[in-house]
């Protein structure tokens, strides 16, 4: 179970933050999904980014169209990987996670 919650998930990409960053800003129609907890979304999120916790996830996926790409990221990349296998399942096609998170992203950001 360890090892099965860090392998890849099959039709997921995972990027680094300057990858992540500049595929979301020229794609698209991408829809950006922050799945922390709303007083972490309050605290500081990407811009355009839509607050779905992961806690609500499964209950609102029909908020989210399965036509267009999915951005998703939380703080450290641990939940948007489980978020991203609930988009898989619920038939979105296009998903890219962000490696790291948005912690990573404020910190390419300073560079």
């Amino acid at each position: 179970m360890f090892f099965k919650q860090f392998a890849p998930v099959k039709g997921v990409r995972t990027l680094h933050s300057k990858e992540f960053e500049q595929e979301r800003t020229s794609t698209k129609d991408a829809i950006v999904i922050d799945v922390r907890e709303p007083h972490e979304y309050k605290a500081g999120h990407m811009p355009g980014a839509k607050n779905l916790p992961l806690s609500q996830l499964s209950s609102r996926m029909n908020e989210l169209p399965k036509d267009k790409p999915v951005f998703v990221y939380c703080q450290s990349g641990m939940r948007s990987k489980r978020a991203a296998l609930i988009f898989k399942k619920n038939g979105i096609p296009s998903i890219v996670n962000l490696k790291g998170g948005i912690m990573a992203w404020h910190n390419s950001l300073r560079k």
